[in-house]
């Protein structure tokens, strides 16, 4: 039993739902941007240039002679420029949104018991008139 209630406590820690969240939303926002290269960029900028090669698809691009099919290659490396330069604008928000963070000054600390002691004594001789 104690290495199921570990296994829960660890399963339900912060970091590893933060983890998990991540994770999905990752496939999600890959399936977006998988769309975006074979939907709208490979129609509207490479057709014009398959169909000038004489080719009907990016997976016709191929190495003459070989099997090597670097129009697939090519897709994928589309979609990992915009994942990744996404992801670097997110990353660089999210450390700007710190930077303002960390940059507020901090409120300073309330007087101790001491201080507080002292200034009264202060405050109290600056009213007594001078013998």
């Amino acid at each position: 039993m104690a290495l199921l209630k570990e296994f829960k406590d660890f399963a339900l820690k912060g970091n590893v739902m933060d983890l998990a969240v991540g994770v999905i939303i990752g496939a999600a926002f890959n399936a977006i941007v998988k769309s975006l290269v074979e939907d709208i960029i490979t129609p509207l900028i490479l057709t014009p240039l398959l169909e000038k090669a004489n080719l009907k698809n990016l997976s016709e691009l191929t190495i003459p002679g070989t099997a090597v099919k670097y129009g697939l290659f090519l897709s994928n490396v589309i979609s990992f420029v915009i994942v990744a330069f996404t992801l670097f604008l997110i990353v660089k928000g999210i450390n700007a949104t710190r930077k303002k963070e960390a940059e507020a000054p901090a409120a300073p600390p309330a007087p101790s018991n001491e201080e507080k002691l002292l200034m009264e004594i202060r405050d109290a001789l600056k009213s007594r008139p001078n013998l």
